[in-house]
This record gives structure tokens, sequence and C-alpha cells, in this order.
């Protein structure tokens, strides 16, 4: 899928582009063999949240601080150049005004300059790292970073769970405001998503859409499409939404104690559920159990493997990672039929992922207490293709990025990894 606000490299934002697909724009896959073993080099980091790339050989790190919003105190981020290999630094930002913590949001802009949300600010940076602008964003709490739309205006929101999510439009050159706020119907936690120049937004109860009109130049919202997915259920908030052809698909119960892992973190009875709305007909919609044990939860989006007609699900909290074959759809609502390709059990995958389509390569994480492993595996049938210790403690729960050549880079808070095949100059993995 092509998002022309972004620059032309094959990640250049979280989610692979804005319609959270979680597959490069271009390039080929790790092309794991039989004999191939997986290499890891490892760097701590302070609440590292993505990587994303740039010009060829490029390579950016988001990372923030966190001990000082322990004590009610403001805190920052921070965006660095690193190698692609070494992942040593080379370009470092000064530190990024925040205020209240949570992870924000990198991308590089079809511009060539790099934009960062994080806390109640946008910040313009340069690609040597160099602090162009900032913009004080409206309310004071935390925004959970943005969407760049075709047309190149940048949208975010605040994270919320009571209060409505308010909506903000930033022209990327002036980064001024490009129209009024739009306030939302209810709150939102989960990020927003985005097709051409359509912003969809899941709420805590329902999913809305709002249209750029390019007439009278703001967001619209569509009065015509809304989804109550939580209607008649017990399930909790939806997270993240995964838009592929004509379908949403989301994840709820995302409500969780998440510390160091998701293990044991749903704090909800019911079970989470994947859950498909159509985009043409959201008045009805279908959700599937993921494992069907109570106390099931998330806290990222699934994954569509969009030519081979799959979806991948996951219960981070009960450690279940299933996969589905997607039907043609059975009528003009959309309405579809899962049927069960795979399911792992015991498996703890909570991160974003990375799809390498080309190859059916579908890169996860397996957490176990205090030892996080990052797995290769093939989307058809969840055979393992190749596995590696990262050093991490912590379980990632947040953004992958695919890497220059036959690589991919993952953050897990506590350090930054590049997982790579092997050359005739590689040697054991390097942990530091």
């Amino acid at each position: 899928m092509t998002y022309t606000g972004y620059f032309d490299s094959p990640w250049p934002s979280e989610d692979g582009g804005p319609s959270r697909l979680q597959v490069p724009r271009k390039g080929g896959g790790l092309n794991i063999q039989s004999e191939t073993v997986l290499q890891c080099t490892s760097k701590r980091t302070h609440m590292s949240t993505m990587a994303v790339l740039g010009a060829p050989g490029e390579v950016f790190l988001l990372s923030h601080s966190v001990i000082r919003s322990h004590i009610g105190l403001p805190t920052s981020a921070s965006v660095c150049r690193i190698d692609p290999e070494s992942l040593n630094t080379l370009y470092r930002s000064p530190p990024l005004q925040g205020g209240p913590m949570w992870p924000g949001g990198m991308a590089v802009h079809i511009n060539g300059n790099l934009y960062v949300v994080y806390g109640r600010y946008a910040h313009k940076l340069d690609r040597q790292c160099n602090l162009l602008s900032t913009y004080l964003l409206p309310l004071n709490e935390p925004y959970n970073s943005f969407v760049v739309l075709d047309n190149g205006l940048i949208v975010t929101k605040n994270l919320s769970a009571t209060t409505p999510a308010q909506l903000t439009t930033l022209k990327p050159d002036t980064f001024k405001s490009a129209c009024n706020d739009v306030i939302c119907p209810e709150a939102s936690i989960a990020r927003l998503s985005a097709n051409g120049n359509t912003v969809y937004l899941v709420g805590v109860t329902k999913v809305w859409r709002f249209h750029w009109n390019e007439t009278s130049q703001r967001l619209i919202r569509d009065p015509d499409w809304q989804c109550h997915y939580l209607k008649d259920a017990s399930q909790s908030y939806g997270w993240d939404m995964v838009i592929e052809g004509n379908n949403g698909w989301f994840m709820d119960n995302g409500k969780h104690n998440y510390l160091m892992s998701m293990l044991g973190a749903g704090v909800n009875a019911a079970p989470n559920r994947l859950i498909r709305v159509s985009l043409n007909h959201s008045e009805t919609f279908q959700s599937w159990p993921v494992s069907g044990l109570p106390h099931g939860s998330i806290t990222n989006p699934p994954l569509v493997d969009v030519s081979r007609r799959i979806v991948v699900g996951f219960d981070s909290a009960n450690r279940h990672l299933r996969a589905w074959r997607i039907s043609e759809p059975e009528d003009d609502k959309g309405h579809v039929q899962l049927t069960t390709l795979w399911h792992h059990t015991q498996f703890g995958a909570a991160s974003h992922m990375v799809l390498f389509p080309n190859t059916g390569e579908l890169c996860v994480n397996d957490y176990k207490r205090f030892n996080e492993q990052v797995v290769v595996l093939n989307i058809e049938n969840g055979e393992e293709k190749s596995r590696v210790n990262t050093g991490g403690l912590m379980q990632g729960v947040v953004f992958p990025c695919a890497g220059w050549h036959q690589d991919f880079y993952w953050c897990a808070m506590d350090r930054i990894s590049r997982i790579f095949v092997p050359t005739l100059h590689s040697s054991r993995n390097e942990h530091a």
C-alpha cells in the first residue's frame, strides 16, 4: 500500500504506515533456510518505543524518560540516529519536552523531516536530529502518537479513559493548526489509524471515522459510519485498528496492569476477542474469541496478511497466539468465516509484529518471565523457522521495524535489538 504523506523508505513510521499492516513498503524478507541461525546485536536503552527508517542506511530510535512521572514531574523524549548494524548513536536530539508520560510516536514525513509526538508536545526535527520546531498540544494529557494523511497533514489525539478524545490536525511545514480541533463522542485509548485522508478512531465502546474535507479544510465525522463493538458485551476497550481492503480488524479487552510483562495482566474476567468491522457497513460486525480463556487481554493490534487472507490474533495475558484463514465475503455487508490455521499455546506474544509478505515470515516475541525471545514463524502453518534471545528482561509491547537487508529491529522498553541473518562476517550474539 502507498502512503503518499510519508517518506519513501521501507518503514517510515510505526507499523510501517497508518493502516497498521505491519509490513515493509518495499524490500524482500529474511529468507531463512533450514540451516539458518538468527543472530542478535542488542543495546540497552531508556524506554525505547520504536525505530523507523529514512534514506538508505538511516535508522532512527525514539525513547523517553519515565522515573520522573512517578513523582509527578514532566518527562521528556529523545531521538537518536543509530548505526544500522552496531546500534551505536550517531546523532542525538536535545531533550524533547513531553510532560505526561506515555510512549509516543515518530515518522519520517514526505518532506524529509522527522516528526515526534510525545506527552503533550509535537516536535519537528531534521534527519541529523536537530530540533526545528515545537508545538504545544491543547490538553495536559499524553498524546499517543499520530498519523500522516495522504495530503501530508498530521493528525494526533490525547489518550484518555474518561474525557472525550480530541483530534488536533497540524500543517507539517508551518507546524501550526490546520483547523479547529474535533471533539470526539467518547474517550479513546487506542492509537489512530488512517487510510488516504480518512482517520479511524477506536473509542472505549465504539469506532468512528473522520474524513478530511478539502473544501472546508477540516476533519468531519462520518455521520453514517460507527460501530458499537461493546454492545451487549462485557469486554473492556479495544486497541489499534488494522485497515485492509474493506475491513477493519482489532482486539478488545485491552484494559490490563502491565508492568514488566503482559503475563497474567488481564483485569477483566471476559476472554479477549478479535473483531472485524466492515468499512462499508459499520452497523454489523463480527467477533471471535482468541483463546476463550478468562482474563484475556492485549495492548496491540492483530496482524492481517492481505495476500494470503490470514489474520493473526493473540491473548497476551494467557499466552496464546492464533492464526485464521479469512474466507471471501459472504454478503454485501462483508461477513466472513474464519478457519483456524494454527494455534500456539504457552507462547508469549504481546508486541506489534513484522510480516515480510514476500517470504511469509512473521516476526513475533515469545516471552517467559525475565526472558524475551524473538521468533520468526511461517505464517501459513505456524512452523518456527528460527528464534533468538534478545537479553531483554521486559516483554516488548511496542514497535519493531523492518531493516535494510535481511534484518529487523526489535524494541522492548529496556533495549533495542537488531535481529539478522548472519553472513560470512557475522559471529555470535552480542548484548551490551
